[in-house]
């Protein structure tokens, strides 16, 4: 008897239908898992798409890709741009669905994604070639990683560890992720920049306080003193400077004229200088000597400030009914004396190194008198340093040139002359320091 195959209706063979059922189970598993990433991918867009807060989009990104490939812990980890090392990072976010160490991104994976920029799948970390040598944690057994990339540059990596159940992850699984860190990455960036705008806004208003206190710290407007012209003036290279001009009355006609020179620029020298200012009124209170003043003074500077933090001063006490003057020059400029008769204007040098430099220094006082029409300016380097488009500095010889040739003007105009003098040398050239000037001029 002839042995016949079995058929079913239309005339198929068994084994063709059971391969087409395969084929159709596998068909159904890959549209119920498109559907399912489509759900993911949706749900995580409404989640984010409207929030400018990073700490709370990252949160959701998190929480999403987690659950998303089945992972026991996410870290969505930020490459931070203003370290001085490029490879540190900020951990901004991480979630665990149990009890586990918290893991964190090491440099060596960090590197391999600054240099691949592409998705990562290892279920066996430990022997993996791409990281011979390196000792993981001993409950890691699997890594899932995606990198978030804006216009080619890596802003951050999520990281998924351990794969729920016994097995690890899978090729799904890592496409999956991907699509998330593609979709998360610009908002994220978006959201860090949207924070960055608000810090530097704020700051610069801090700024302009710190400006307006620094400015209400200055003295409004010289002193009127009978036989005398004065003018001052300070001009910030930055929002704030650290330039410093003072009068202070004393008694008995006695005035200390002062002006210093703060080491650094911008906020931080701004701090010194106010308390420069809160040290050098405090111990002029005290009417002590001219060099008593100024070594106490360089003794509390040292005290409270940093190491490297020290500040230039020129002070001096007027007795103005006498025109007598008492000064230390504590490494500042050396202020120039302009004599009636003409000639080269007389150099005020005695004293000593910058406050601040060493706690102990044998400061020295000098004397020198003003007679009527005679002139004292005194400067910060700003102005002498101040250079043109070729980097040439406007120099002592020109300010001596502009005050000579102004003598005989007021206080005032010999500052308008020779701050004009120093912008018109500029040009267009970026200020580099602050410029700060005093012009006394005993009246003849």
């Amino acid at each position: 008897m002839t042995k016949k195959s079995f058929r079913l209706p239309f005339g198929r063979p068994e084994e063709a239908l059971g391969d087409e059922l395969s084929a159709l189970r596998e068909e159904n598993h890959q549209l119920k898992r498109a559907v399912e990433e489509l759900s993911i991918l949706n749900e995580l867009s409404r989640a984010i798409g409207s929030s400018l807060d990073s700490e709370d989009i990252i949160r959701k990104i998190v929480d999403r890709s987690m659950r998303a490939v089945q992972a026991e812990q996410t870290v969505v980890t930020l490459v931070d741009r203003n370290a001085n090392q490029p490879m540190k990072t900020l951990v901004r976010a991480m979630t665990s669905s149990a009890e586990h160490p918290h893991y964190h991104v090491n440099e060596n994976l960090l590197g391999w994604m600054h240099l691949y920029k592409r998705p990562l799948l290892t279920n066996d970390p430990t022997t993996d070639e791409r990281f011979r040598g390196l000792k993981w944690d001993q409950t890691i057994r699997s890594i899932l990683c995606a990198p978030l990339i804006v216009k080619s540059e890596l802003i951050g990596v999520i990281t998924s560890y351990n794969k729920k159940g016994q097995g690890g992850f899978n090729e799904e699984d890592q496409r999956l992720l991907a699509i998330i860190a593609g979709q998360s990455a610009q908002i994220i960036e978006n959201a860090r920049l949207y924070e960055e705008e608000k810090a530097l806004v704020s700051m610069k208003e801090q700024v302009k306080l710190a400006a307006q206190i620094q400015q209400d710290l200055l003295p409004k407007a010289p002193p009127r003193l009978d036989g005398y012209d004065i003018a001052a003036t300070s001009m910030a290279a930055q929002m704030v400077g650290g330039d410093y001009y003072d009068f202070v009355r004393v008694r008995d006609g006695r005035w200390a004229v002062c002006l210093g020179d703060v080491s650094g620029k911008g906020l931080p020298a701004s701090l010194l200088m106010a308390t420069l200012q809160a040290t050098l009124r405090g111990q002029t209170a005290l009417e002590q000597t001219v060099r008593e003043t100024i070594s106490r003074s360089n003794r509390l500077i040292y005290q409270s400030t940093d190491p490297e933090k020290f500040a230039t001063l020129f002070f001096a006490v007027l007795d103005a009914p006498g025109g007598a003057l008492a000064f230390c020059n504590a490494g500042h400029e050396y202020p120039m004396l302009f004599k009636k008769g003409g000639g080269e204007p007389a150099r005020l040098v005695t004293g000593g190194m910058a406050l601040g430099v060493l706690e102990e220094f044998p400061y020295e006082e000098d004397a020198a008198r003003m007679d009527p029409g005679d002139t004292l300016i005194v400067y910060s380097d700003g102005i002498t340093d101040a250079v043109n488009e070729f980097d040439q500095p406007f120099g002592e010889d020109r300010l001596r040139g502009v005050v000579t040739e102004h003598a005989s003007g007021r206080a005032d105009e010999i500052l308008n002359r020779v701050v004009a003098a120093v912008k018109a040398h500029e040009g267009g050239a970026p200020r580099i320091d602050d410029l700060t000037l005093i012009v006394v001029k005993r009246i003849a």
